[in-house]
């Protein structure tokens, strides 16, 4: 069972794997091996490559899916010739921050860097002069980071968004696992999120889901001044696109704040997320994320809007004490949305109660 610092081993672990939409193979090849050393889960994959993830037996209740994405933005070599190396970049980050800035690439082994020379934010394509050898069309590359000191409960990582939402979701399975109240909880672990939720999509259209799943979709999403970093987890009641089903998100928090876990509620509209893609394809679904810092490795974003800062590409940001208090919210998720009584029963209850005062 997952511990506090197993936990953690797999969310440095994750986090730091090179992944880019379409690319996300050594995050799948980590899992496949986690779900096979676990003879009570069973891996599904999908036409898309999506994984779901579920346990084995009888479920007396329909599923309760945690949805995180395995791929974070990310350079990809497309041709080579010499030290020149062609790139697309997959994901959404400002253009400023490509100027001059250093890539490293993972293949064939970490540590051939080198320097963005061009970048075209239309096409998201570009140049880099290469400092080493090796690289391929398909490399993953990643900016290179510079040092940072430590900060008491904050962790730095490549790509949060969403490696630290995988580990949460696989975390709080794992915890799961060998109570039969909660045997209806599974994972999806998605792919190419972050070039238009194009996984969620695929498994939303193609049903490679139960119809009656109810979906927890996770994030890392931008932190703001409303919603802090190690404020707690947040229940997310929408995004930049829409809102989240609202029975569902009643149901969740009235179980958390049950619980008494530390947390927040709020519409985090920063990006969109996964939520989203499900709704419109007809499931119910709402979100839960971590408040992050240096969304998309973009440091100083704040000041760099404000035109108060410069654009420096850096490690993103979570709490600690937020990522262990997601794992226990998803658990209090999967167990309590089905005790919840509706806000239509509430109300009916209220109704009755005080309905002469009508008279």
């Amino acid at each position: 069972m997952a511990t506090r610092a197993i936990a953690e081993k797999w969310l440095r672990e994750l986090t730091f794997l090179p992944t880019a939409s379409g690319l996300e193979h050594r995050v799948v090849d980590w899992v496949t091996k986690w779900v096979g050393r676990r003879s009570d889960l069973k891996l599904a994959i999908d036409s898309g490559g999506n994984l779901l993830i579920t346990q084995k037996g009888r479920k007396t209740r329909p599923a309760v899916l945690a949805v995180a994405h395995m791929d974070h933005p990310a350079f990809v070599a497309t041709h080579v010739d010499g030290a020149r190396v062609s790139f697309e970049f997959r994901g959404g980050v400002n253009p400023e921050y490509f100027a001059d800035a250093r890539v490293e690439f993972a293949d064939p082994a970490p540590g051939v860097g080198g320097r963005i020379v061009s970048y075209d934010p239309e096409t998201q394509t570009g140049e880099i002069l290469a400092s080493g050898s090796g690289v391929k069309p398909g490399s993953i590359g990643m900016w290179k980071f510079p040092r940072t000191r430590s900060v008491r409960d904050r962790f730095r990582a490549p790509a949060c968004d969403d490696l630290a939402g995988c580990a949460a979701a696989l975390a709080a399975l794992d915890r799961a696992r060998g109570n039969p109240r909660l045997r209806h909880f599974g994972v999806l672990l998605t792919r190419a999120e972050e070039v238009g939720l194009v996984g969620a999509i695929h498994a939303a259209k193609t049903r490679s889901i139960p119809e009656d799943a109810r979906i927890l979709s996770i994030e890392t999403s931008r932190a703001s001044a409303n919603a802090p970093i190690g404020a707690g987890p947040v229940i997310r009641i929408g995004d930049a696109v829409t809102v989240f089903d609202a029975e569902l998100s009643n149901r969740l928090a009235g179980a958390v704040a049950a619980s008494g876990i530390r947390h927040q509620r709020k519409l985090m509209d920063g990006g969109g997320c996964e939520a989203t893609a499900f709704g419109v394809y007809g499931y119910q679904s709402t979100g839960l994320c971590l408040a992050l810092g240096n969304w998309h490795n973009r440091g100083n974003l704040d000041e760099f809007e404000a035109g108060t800062g410069s654009p420096i590409p850096m490690l993103e940001e979570i709490s600690i004490a937020d990522f262990h208090g997601l794992i226990d919210l998803l658990l209090v998720a999967a167990s309590g949305v089905d005790a919840q009584p509706t806000l239509k029963n509430r109300f009916d209850q209220h109704y009755e109660e005080v309905a002469g005062i009508l008279t």
